[in-house]
Order: structure tokens, then C-alpha cells, then sequence
């Protein structure tokens, strides 16, 4: 018998598409996992006010940079007041409130934290949009969200756990993003709509400019460094990484490699910063991430008829669930 007769050929079995969009994805995971340890880096020195400002500012220029080689568009005028709304939520209001609870909040367990953003989404589409709110869907968010409970009441001191719900908002106001990039989805791209929210963004924190201006005076070094490599990488690169794989896997499949951003936030900072979490706290991540896991499993669509998987691989063409979205920063 011939044995290689019945082996894939090379280009089947190393598909370099396939490792693109998998190096991709990777990639991903590991710069917005990267970015909770780094928060905490930035925040000496520059605090809370001029770090927010700094990483969308560095972002934003990043991105306009390359944007013309990427095809992105600009934006329709009816669409202004939406991508108004995704700025102010998912990058001001999210970044000032993630960085204020960092301040206290250890990196992993604010990754834990902002992982239930999905649930806030699917509530808010419930509220707004019509979405189906089934038993089942009530089931996993209350999951989530008792994950979350148990992780702020746990500070162990009231100062932690005002920390932590400030965290927890942070994830609300990530959902609300969620939720508002959804009709903007059904015209754009979605590192189109990761562009105009950036850039929309950042001009709501301009009025921070002399606060960013003085701790660039007294900042350390790791400080300045920190930010940057966040605007650049975790922002900016990371949104063209995902733009990138979630255009070449199904939805479903690029979203659920975010549940390894807690996990690889954990364990990057253990290694940069030292921090260990506490049991009480990786219960109640894992509690949050089954009840997030058993949102989006029963709120998933059906399953595409086989002709029409090429239409099925362009999410940001399509009508998706809200418990379908995964950007985050």
C-alpha cells in the first residue's frame, strides 16, 4: 500500500492562511490580556486622567496612519451621533473608569471583572433592540453577574470593593459599546467602526490634555513606555489582529478564544508584576466566564446552510447577535 497516497497534501496540511488567521487570533488574546498588568505600569506617574488620554491619543494616530492602507472609510454623516455614543462609552468613559479601578484592583481580577461586558449587551438588546430574552439567556447572565458579585463583595476592604464595582462598570459601559456598534456593523467593517469610536474618543478626553501634559513631566519612564505600548499594541494593533481573524473564522469561533484573555491576563500579571490572585477571586471568575460561555451558547444563531459558508466567514457584513460581539480593549 502506498501510504502517502493518503496524506493531505502539504498545502492542505500547512495552510499558511490558516496559520495567519491563527497567529492572528493569538495575538489577539495576548495584547488585551497584556493590557490589564500594563494599566497598572502606567497608572504610576501618570495617573488615571493623563494615562486614559495618552493610550487613545497614541492609539488614534496609529490608526489613522495606517487606515488609508486599510481601506477604511469615512463615515457617513447620519452615522455621527452613533459612533459619538461608541467613543464616549467604549473608549472615554471605559478607559477612565478601567484605569480609575486598577488603581486598587489587581490586573488579573479586573480582567475577570470586564469579562461579563457580553451580558450587559444582550440586556440592553433585549431592552432596545427586541432581542430575545429567554429563561435560559436570564439564567446565564444572573450566573455572570453573581461571578462578578462575589469577586467585588470579596475586597476583603471597602476601598478594594468600591474599586471593583468601579471595574464592573467599566464592563457596563463596555456592553453599552457592544450594544451601539451593532447597527453600525451593517455598514461598516468592524475595525471601521474600532477606528471612528477611537478617534471619537479621544476627543472627548482632550479636556485631560494638562492633566496627561503634567504626568508626562513626572512620570517614570516605565510609565511613558507602558502607555505607549498600549496605545500601539493592546489598541491599535490589536483591533487590526481581530479585524483580521474574525474575518476569516466564524463569529462564534474567533469570540470564544476570549475566554483565554482572564487566564493569559493572570498568568502575565503573575510574571510582570507579582500578583497572585486569591481563590475567592478565581471562583467567582469562573463563575462569571460559565454564566458569559451560557449567554452566548444559547444565543448563538443557526447554523448557516452549507452553500453559503463564504458569507458566513464576513461577520461584519451579516446581522450578528450581541452576545456575538467580542471586541474589547
Amino acid at each position: 500500500m502506498n501510504i502517502s497516497a493518503h496524506r493531505l497534501p502539504v498545502s492542505r496540511r500547512f495552510s499558511p492562511r490558516f496559520s495567519r488567521r491563527f497567529l492572528a487570533l493569538a495575538a489577539t488574546v495576548v495584547l488585551w490580556a497584556s493590557a490589564f498588568p500594563a494599566i497598572r505600569v502606567g497608572l504610576d506617574g501618570l495617573g488615571v486622567a493623563g494615562l486614559s488620554l495618552l493610550r487613545l491619543a497614541v492609539a488614534s494616530a496609529a490608526l489613522a496612519l495606517v487606515a488609508p492602507l486599510l481601506g477604511v472609510r469615512l463615515p457617513e454623516r447620519r452615522d455621527l451621533p452613533l459612533i459619538a455614543l461608541c467613543g464616549a462609552t467604549g473608549m472615554s468613559a471605559y478607559q477612565l473608569l478601567l484605569n480609575w479601578g486598577e488603581v486598587h484592583v489587581p490586573a488579573g481580577t479586573a480582567s475577570l471583572l470586564v469579562t461579563v461586558a457580553p451580558v450587559f449587551s444582550v440586556l440592553l438588546a433585549a431592552a432596545f433592540l427586541g432581542e430575545a430574552l429567554t429563561r435560559n439567556t436570564s439564567i446565564g447572565s444572573a450566573v455572570a453577574l453573581a461571578g462578578a458579585a462575589l469577586i467585588a463583595i470579596a475586597g476583603g476592604s471597602t476601598r478594594l470593593s468600591a474599586a471593583a464595582l468601579v471595574v464592573l462598570a467599566a464592563a457596563l459601559v463596555q456592553g453599552v459599546y457592544h450594544f451601539a456598534t451593532k447597527p453600525l456593523l451593517k455598514r461598516y467593517t468592524g475595525l471601521e467602526a474600532a477606528c471612528y469610536s477611537m478617534w471619537a474618543g479621544t476627543l472627548f478626553l482632550l479636556p485631560l490634555a494638562p492633566d496627561a501634559v503634567h504626568g508626562l513631566t513626572q512620570a517614570p519612564a516605565s510609565a511613558v513606555g507602558s502607555a505607549v505600548y498600549l496605545g500601539l499594541l493592546p489598541s491599535a494593533l490589536g483591533f487590526v489582529t481581530w479585524g483580521y481573524a474574525v474575518s476569516r473564522y466564524t463569529v462564534a469561533g474567533a469570540t470564544g478564544a476570549l475566554y483565554l484573555v482572564p487566564p493569559v491576563a493572570l498568568a502575565v500579571a503573575f510574571v510582570w508584576l507579582g500578583e497572585t490572585p486569591r481563590p475567592v477571586e478565581l471562583i467567582g471568575g469562573l463563575i462569571s466566564i460559565t454564566g458569559v460561555v451560557l449567554n452566548r451558547r444559547l444565543t448563538q444563531t443557526p447554523p448557516a446552510r452549507p452553500g453559503a459558508h463564504q458569507e458566513d466567514n464576513a461577520p461584519e457584513h451579516r446581522p450578528r447577535s450581541i452576545a456575538s460581539t467580542g471586541e474589547r480593549l
